[in-house]
């Protein structure tokens, strides 16, 4: 059977409709000039996304490539390939995968079986492969640049401990920046806190020490302490690769890093503030693939997730996205936008800062200094023709006027607010000075939500519900005398343990818990006439609302997390009396 002849990766990608030929012409244009490969202009252009070029490009030469240029190296990948074996099959381990024991290797030919079968027979029984084409050269670059050099943290504390470091230089543009030991050991500590799952990355200098931490799954976790004198100069690396002033010390700064790791790219939000001891520094990952989420992952059961497209649906008015710092607001927006976002809408946001970027969506950063705040940005934003607008924020009475007065003349406007519970919404509005007629028929719907830790399946422990307990789920308790009452049916849920797969939390990853509050006609009448909360609660519970506790203990009932965690996000108190 001959084989087929090979399409270009272009008129691949015209034939499955994923770009059209005026964006084909512009990749094409631009190739010209910088000499890079189609596929990844046509990702940079924000044409295609890197998922569906990989697929192309697999489907069409059963290739996957790999891009070299500045990657954050994994230590644990270098010590599994020495680097001769690496020189003489021309390979580069990129990144090893613990949870899947998966080894992503670099090659110039991944065709090349007998290179395959050695390096597979000499890693530990059970590792698995996964080759991505590169090119030479880049694999040669990588290798020269990163074998021979410590990547392990305790390894470049040793070094520096050891050797002499010229803290002057690090600032510098020197070409061999990467054998400073001060830059490995701030690349080593990315890597790591990205690797552990973490969502921040706290470095706190105290009198004599300097406390690093990482926030994982919400909850802070120290992970290393070390010597006051590490300090200036890692807090120097920081801010340059975060382009701040390294000469200002005395007031606060704001920086963004951008760098690859396994792959894939990975921002850092960085924030520097003086404290009485030095510099406080903390990074906020922004890692773009888990921060959007399609809208069936989030986790909502059917019927709310039928619901949320109802909402989504209506062309014109108000969805308001509530809960505290940290609750996942903007990954649900962000899921929500990902959803709606077609060729044939214009979805402009206004957000503090822009994290996450997406295709085909305007969009813009508040900017105070500029005078392009929330309510000023909306007002520029309505002559720009959307049809969707995204803001970041209602924090004032002028920001929430311009967001229902935009839903009035025929938009659909998300926003965010800092409230307990979606009914609390519209009380925190009318503190704000939105007049319930204006609210009332311009909200779509409220979704409130809070993030709650999910078991580690690998080591929750199942136990039957105590009376207590029983009565918090909502099911029936035994009856306080013993009669000839038939036995309840004993209700298994399961508690935290802890193993080495979770590090001894007994936890592993967050879901949303969520309440879905879709207004009704009743609800707007109710509105109108400033009632009560209790009154709104009553009427949306007769309609069929769930609310944040009740969504709870569906989790906790399914196995998927405790009564003790989502005691700490919720109020189970009202289910006592």
């Amino acid at each position: 059977m001959a084989e087929q002849p090979k399409i270009p990766l272009g008129k691949l990608l015209i034939q499955k409709g994923v770009i059209s030929e005026d964006q084909l012409r512009i990749a094409l244009i631009e190739q010209k000039r910088s000499q890079e490969p189609l596929g990844k202009l046509l990702i940079t252009l924000g044409f295609v996304t890197e998922a569906t070029v990989r697929e192309a490009l697999s489907k069409n030469l059963n290739q996957q490539s790999a891009d070299l240029n500045s990657l954050v190296v994994d230590a644990i990948a270098l010590k599994l390939i020495p680097k001769d074996v690496a020189k003489r099959y021309r390979v580069f381990p990129i990144v090893y995968e613990r949870h899947s024991d998966n080894l992503i290797l670099a090659m110039s030919d991944t065709s090349n079986i007998v290179a395959l079968d050695q390096i597979s027979a000499m890693l530990v029984k059970g590792i698995t492969i996964t080759p991505l084409l590169a090119g030479e050269s880049d694999i040669q670059r990588a290798i020269d640049q990163y074998y021979g050099f410590e990547l392990s943290i305790d390894g470049i504390l040793h070094e520096i401990e050891t050797g002499e470091v010229n803290y002057a230089s690090i600032s510098g543009s020197t070409s061999d920046e990467y054998s400073q030991p001060m830059v490995r050991l701030i690349d080593a500590l990315l890597a790591d806190a990205v690797q552990n799952g973490a969502s921040d990355i706290h470095f706190e200098p105290e009198q004599s020490f300097l406390r690093i931490r990482y926030r994982i799954d919400g909850i802070l976790r120290q992970i290393r302490s070390l010597h006051k004198s590490y300090w200036p100069a890692m807090a120097v690396r920081l801010k340059v690769i975060s382009n701040m002033n390294i000469a200002e010390t005395r007031a606060p700064q704001d920086g963004r890093i951008s760098i690859k790791f396994s792959g894939r790219q990975i921002d850092f939000r960085a924030s520097a503030q003086p404290t009485t001891h030095g510099e406080n520094v903390v990074l906020r990952v922004l890692d773009r693939q888990k921060g959007i989420v399609p809208l069936d992952g989030l986790g909502l059961g059917e019927n709310e997730l039928n619901l949320l497209k109802l909402m989504i649906a209506r062309p014109d008015g108000v969805i308001l996205v509530t809960g505290p710092t940290g609750s996942g607001k903007t990954t649900t927006l962000y899921s929500i936008l990902n959803h709606i976002n077609t060729e044939s809408v214009n979805i402009m946001t206004l957000e503090d800062p822009v994290e996450y970027p997406m295709n085909m969506i305007r969009q813009t950063s508040v900017n105070e200094s500029a005078k392009m705040g929330f309510a000023d940005g909306i007002r520029s934003m309505m002559r720009q023709d959307p049809d969707i607008i995204l803001v970041g924020e209602i924090r004032d009475k002028e920001t929430a006027e311009m967001a229902f007065a935009a839903a009035m003349t025929g938009h659909q406007v998300y926003s965010t607010l800092h409230t307990n519970s979606a009914i609390g919404s519209v009380t925190r509005l009318l503190d704000i000075g939105i007049l319930p007629d204006i609210m009332a028929g311009n909200i779509i719907g409220i979704v409130a939500q809070r993030l709650v830790r999910k078991l580690c399946t690998h080591c929750r422990e199942p136990f039957e519900a105590d009376p207590l307990e029983r009565r918090l789920l909502g099911l029936p308790t035994p009856p306080a005398h013993d009669g000839e009452q038939e036995p309840l049916a004993p209700q298994t849920i399961y508690r935290a343990v802890g193993c080495e797969r979770c590090a001894h939390q007994g936890y592993k990853g967050r879901i949303a818990i969520m309440e879905l509050l879709k207004m009704t006609g009743e609800l707007d009448e109710l509105i109108a006439r400033r009632a009560s909360s209790r009154e709104l609660k009553t009427a949306a519970t007769a309609g069929g609302f769930h609310s944040l506790v009740d969504d709870g203990v569906r989790r906790v009932l399914e196995g998927v997390t405790t009564l003790e965690e989502v005691a700490r996000v919720v109020d189970l108190t009202d289910r006592l009396s």
